[in-house]
């Protein structure tokens, strides 16, 4: 006894309809435009990924740059003022009292802390944001994630992976100073207001501009030569003496009676953006020659983004 297994023929056509679309599809494969990287867009669309990652990530990336600056300000320019223990750095006669009101530090040519603080919290903001936003993603990327592996097989050498970093970085730290500086310039107390004026507004954009790369490419050659294990010692070795030794709460000047601090200080690039932008920002106190801060500030990002990107395309390799 034989059975037959009933089989299903195909629809009329179908045999047809495939081996007219096999000739259209290879025609498609045929004519498709050959891709053509070059490096402008190569490096653009690694920017662009670098933006969505940021404007995804917005919400804690405003509050780390706000809540540092914003608690700072208020504790020192408005509630030290409120309760009697407000800051004064005299001009001629030195320091003076809290008690000499606004009025008394006008004819003193006295200069209130708020000012002082205008420049450093920019500097400072400048320094964490630009060595945070490039050091940290780079102790995920090299270490268990390795996405650092599928940017490396771009058509573009690995430096301009590095390049792209230290621009990705500068962005941020940018940011962050303009952020700092609307909250520096609105929290005080009556009377303790600083005072800002801009005297060249093309300068205040490169010393911005080159503080950010600077701090960028810093961040990119620590990120690269220390052991991921110990990057908590950034903060301990690295940010916190820089910040409290980088004119960021006193001028550079003013440090004239213990001439070998004021000498040893001048190491920390941190010193020259304090007082790039004081110069620019609050002409009334003293400050260094300008040639003295952009010599630094021009040469340091031109440096550190050497060693930064000839460390990081070495650690790719490996």
């Amino acid at each position: 006894m034989t059975s037959t297994i009933p089989t299903r023929t195909p629809p009329e056509g179908a045999g047809r309809a495939g081996a007219a679309t096999a000739p259209g599809i290879a025609a498609l494969i045929a004519e498709a435009p050959v891709p053509q990287p070059t490096l402008a867009k190569t490096f653009g669309a690694m920017m662009a990924r670098e933006f969505r990652v940021l404007r995804r990530n917005s919400v804690s990336t405003f509050m780390r740059a706000v809540l540092q600056p914003l608690l700072f300000v208020f504790v020192f320019t408005y509630v030290m003022p409120k309760i009697g223990g407000g800051f004064m750095f005299g001009g001629a006669a030195g320091a003076a009292s809290a008690g000499a009101g606004a009025a008394g530090a006008s004819g003193l040519g006295a200069v209130n802390f708020a000012t002082i603080l205008v420049p450093g919290l920019m500097a400072s903001m400048l320094l964490m944001q630009g060595i945070m936003a490039v050091t940290f993603p780079l102790v995920m990327e090299f270490s268990w994630q390795r996405t650092i592996e599928d940017r490396a097989l771009a058509p573009v050498p690995i430096q301009v992976l590095g390049v792209q970093k230290i621009s990705a970085g500068a962005v941020q730290s940018f940011l962050g100073a303009l952020i700092v500086f609307p909250i520096v310039l609105l929290v005080h107390a009556a009377g303790q207001a600083p005072h800002v004026h801009v005297t060249n507004w093309a300068l205040l954009v490169l010393i911005l501009a080159t503080a950010s790369l600077l701090t960028a490419a810093l961040g990119l050659l620590l990120g690269t030569v220390m052991d991921p294990r110990k990057m908590q010692m950034v903060f301990a070795a690295i940010l916190l003496p820089a910040t409290m030794l980088g004119c960021v709460y006193y001028p550079w000047s003013a440090m004239h009676q213990i001439r070998w601090l004021q000498m040893l200080i001048l190491i920390n690039p941190m010193v020259y953006m304090s007082e790039g932008l004081r110069a620019v920002l609050t002409p009334g106190v003293g400050h260094m020659p300008m040639w003295a801060i952009l010599t630094v500030l021009v040469g340091g990002t031109a440096i550190f983004g050497y060693l930064g990107t000839r460390t990081f395309t070495r650690r790719v390799l490996n």
